[in-house]
């Protein structure tokens, strides 16, 4: 068994440091399927607040978890609402930068009669947060740090800087690049999307990748399967755990409200196998809600689904 024993936090420390990728979406609730060169009138539209190390450090906050994120706004209306969304979350941002830039933003496409999502997305490069911009002192006063692949350069050294003081390192890698290897090295508990796991081993079966995997990596490694659940390895053991039953209205933001459960529940102590199961019950819930940061489940309600 991988143990994660929790160390001293002070008054000055961060349960979770995240670094990466926040966003102001449109979203449009769809009644079917966009066919190519087809038009289709939207049931709703919303502006809502999300991202991947956004959701993931709201979900923590929701789960109960002190969280700071590291990253970079814009100085439009965006970037206000980004932030001002953050700050009612209770998500310190006192680390983080504004730029001369808008904010990244994205078109969310949610086909109703499933849940399943498209997204279409622009960041301005003028948002790419430096690796000299890192609060280095932030990352070290931290459990655990929150990685994404977003500004790749900033990710490896925020990781490295966490390895070398000891701190454990989740990932959230939704891309297959030169660095990517590099970041699942330094990572403590990777956590991946097929498709990434896929690119990065050559095997389309999960079991099988995660065993290839295995030759590198020695720590717990986790794919998420959608509707199928979510598997991990654990030394030579495969862990499945199957999605739970609920009735799916929005898919977006579910693979990071999952980063945060098993985010709280490493940082709990649970075993790998209850570690998998909170994460797979938390990101059910919020697949019954709209939204990415409006989707996440308080402690309450992720074990409320844990004991039906």
């Amino acid at each position: 068994m991988y143990a994660y024993t929790p160390s001293h936090v002070t008054a000055h420390s961060f349960d979770v440091v995240g670094i990466g990728e926040n966003s102001v979406d449109l979203v449009y609730r769809l009644p079917g399927a966009l066919s190519p060169n087809g038009k289709l009138a939207a049931s709703t539209h919303r502006v809502m607040c999300g991202g991947q190390v956004a959701t993931t450090l709201t979900a923590c906050v929701a789960l109960g978890l002190r969280s700071a994120y590291v990253g970079t706004f814009g100085n439009d209306d965006n970037g206000t609402r980004i932030q001002q969304a953050l700050t009612e979350a209770r998500v310190d941002i006192s680390h983080a930068m504004v730029r001369a830039a808008p904010n990244r933003h994205a078109v969310i496409l949610v086909d109703e009669r499933n849940g399943d999502r498209s997204v279409v997305w622009h960041r301005d490069p003028r948002l790419a947060l430096k690796v000299e911009e890192i609060p280095l002192p932030v990352i070290g006063s931290a459990r655990l740090v929150h990685v994404d692949d977003l500004d790749e350069e900033a990710s490896v050294a925020v990781a490295r800087a966490a390895v070398g003081r000891g701190v454990p390192v989740t990932s959230d890698l939704d891309r297959m690049t030169e660095r990517t290897a590099e970041l699942v090295a330094l990572s403590t508990a990777p956590i991946f999307s097929t498709h990434v796991l896929a690119a990065l081993t050559g095997e389309e079966d999960p079991p099988r990748a995660l065993r290839t995997l295995r030759q590198t990596h020695a720590g717990p490694l986790c794919v998420t399967l959608g509707t199928n659940g979510a598997m991990m390895l654990e030394h030579d053991q495969l862990h499945h755990v199957p999605a739970f039953s609920v009735q799916s209205v929005d898919t977006t933001g579910a693979g990071d409200v999952f980063r945060a459960g098993f985010i709280y529940a490493l940082l709990q102590g649970y075993n790998l196998v209850d570690v998998l199961r909170f994460a797979s019950a938390a990101a059910a819930v919020s697949c019954t809600r709209e939204g990415a940061m409006t989707s996440v489940p308080a402690l309450a309600d992720v074990q409320r689904l844990l004991n039906a």
